[in-house]
């Protein structure tokens, strides 16, 4: 059975979405869950008939968002230094934290380490399509500076993860640029495109809108790009939402329409809704880290641990390793 470490004490609200959360995914699927935490406030939030489906390791520590990423290093205490240990020692699979993302991270490449190749490992997300299904989006903020050795990396993580986790048989992957010609790009993404020219599933640069019109299923960056990207798009999402909602609030004729688009809003709503996906993985490191919002609910949280499950049955780690190897066996 699949076991999952939870930081039961990271995000905004504290344990209880966290918890609420393991609950409801219990529900749904087998898989054992290790809650990190302050045990007395977990068993307090846990029902009766599920004190005995989850294992609890005691963590009086936390890592605060106002704490500096490497001091989880020294932090051995912490909700987040033990369950990303959990891993580490083969009591768990993997880890999903709400927490503080770059202790996480940090914590997940020096203590688990990298995949056998790899350089740096990536935070992915996936981002809604005109199309219906999701594109991938790598790197959103693992690694603010990178080199052209990483992009290509990361295009190459980013076409194993759609392969085996959106089923996407030959995913196209695209380098992200201020235009689809080759020419343009600055000379990160230049050096980057000669390096993938050639490579499989590689369609050349993409721009920003090639993200959303599902023209390609994997766009590579740096996390610089990549964060300020994601977090644009859910400003914008947010703030598309509260003006639909105003302008049909102000206009009489917009709340008769708005009842009969109700279901159109609802299914928006849900494509937007990070809840949906529950988290980014960090791929690229030995096991399984999933990245939360800090602001997740019970039901991120549930997403994000059967994110987790999946990642860890679909073998996506030995897909990037032959994958590598093939790679450097072809460069000899």
């Amino acid at each position: 059975m699949v076991k999952i470490a939870i930081d039961a004490m990271g995000g905004d609200f504290g344990p209880e979405p966290i918890v609420s959360g393991v609950v409801l995914a219990l529900k749904k699927r087998k898989f054992h869950p290790i809650l990190v935490g302050k045990r007395d406030e977990i068993l307090s939030l846990l029902p009766k008939g599920y004190k005995d489906k989850v294992s609890i390791v005691d963590a009086d520590d936390l890592i605060s968002m106002h704490d500096a990423a490497t001091d989880a290093l020294k932090r051995k205490e912490s909700s987040i230094y033990k369950a990303i240990e959990l891993v580490k020692e083969g009591h768990a699979h993997g880890i999903v934290s709400a927490g503080h993302s770059g202790a996480t991270m940090t914590l997940a490449t020096l203590r688990l380490g990298r995949l056998k190749h790899v350089l740096r490992p990536a935070l992915v997300t996936l981002m809604p399509t005109k199309i219906g299904r999701r594109s991938v989006l790598l790197d959103v903020g693992a690694n603010v500076d990178s080199k052209a050795e990483h992009l290509v990396q990361f295009a190459i993580m980013g076409g194993c993860y759609a392969e085996d986790m959106l089923k996407i048989s030959e995913p196209s992957i695209g380098l992200l640029a201020n235009g689809e010609e080759d020419s343009k790009g600055n000379d990160l993404t230049k050096e980057a495109f000669k390096l993938l020219k050639g490579y499989k599933g590689f369609k050349g640069n993409v721009e920003g809108s090639d993200i959303f019109n599902g023209s390609c299923d994997v766009i590579t960056c740096d996390g610089f790009v990549g964060n300020l990207v994601l977090k644009t798009s859910e400003g914008v999402a947010s703030t598309i939402s509260i003006l639909i909602k105003d302008y049909i609030r102000k206009s009489p004729i917009a709340i008769t329409g708005a009842l009969l688009m109700r279901k159109v809003f609802k299914l928006l709503k849900k494509e937007i809704d990070y809840a949906e996906i529950g988290g980014a993985p960090l791929i690229g490191i030995k096991g399984c880290a999933i990245v939360s919002h800090g602001k997740s609910n019970s039901k991120a949280i549930k997403n994000a641990i059967f994110q987790a499950i999946r990642y860890i049955d679909t073998g996506v780690n030995q897909h990037i390793e032959d994958r590598l190897e093939a790679m450097k066996s072809k460069e000899k």
